[in-house]
């Protein structure tokens, strides 16, 4: 009898974490209903680290503004390949990926040759591969990753994502600011 009542405890706890998960997982959209379709292209990204905001331009009138998550340690610039940060400074979109391990990614010019320079002095990679991407594309449409869990790219929601590939062409400049 003992077994039984400890083997359904342990059967009512995974069905409580399974679903404390999907309730986590699964945040609201940002309201962009009822606001009228982007019109591209968009001129300008700027990027507030500390306040988890992207803002989207076209001349000095911001378009859009959204939540995103960064690098596990969010503090500071990228210096290195692992350090789980997200660079700072001025970038400019340089690739598309519709077939990435994320839903949809637009790739920035990190590593850029100051970058290189730094790492190749201090004998270190600077890492590589810095974008703005959806949710793993493992995780079902609408679900969101809380908190900061990239290795250094900036995650949005699928919906956000499929909303910017459209109006954010290579060569769009890219400020992230600490």
């Amino acid at each position: 009898m003992k077994r039984l009542a400890g083997a359904f405890s342990v059967l009512v706890l995974l069905v409580v974490c399974s679903a404390v998960a999907v309730l986590i997982l699964m945040r609201p959209q940002q309201p962009t209903q009822g606001l009228p379709p982007l019109a591209g292209p968009v001129e300008r990204i700027v990027v507030q680290k500390a306040a988890r905001r992207m803002m989207l331009f076209k001349g000095d009138e911001m378009l859009r503004e959204y939540r995103i998550a960064l690098g596990y340690a969010p503090l500071g610039s990228k210096e290195r390949q692992g350090d789980g940060r997200t660079p700072e400074g001025l970038f400019k979109v340089d690739r598309r990926n519709d077939r990435s391990a994320y839903h949809l990614s637009l790739g920035i010019n990190y590593p850029r040759p100051e970058d290189i320079a730094r790492a190749t002095k201090g004998g270190y990679s600077p890492g590589g591969d810095i974008f703005f991407h959806g949710q793993p594309n493992a995780l079902p449409d609408g679900a969101v990753i809380p908190g900061d869990w990239t290795a250094g790219c900036l995650a949005l929601s699928d919906a956000e994502m499929r909303e910017i590939w459209g109006v954010v062409p290579i060569g769009t400049v890219v400020e992230i600011l600490p």
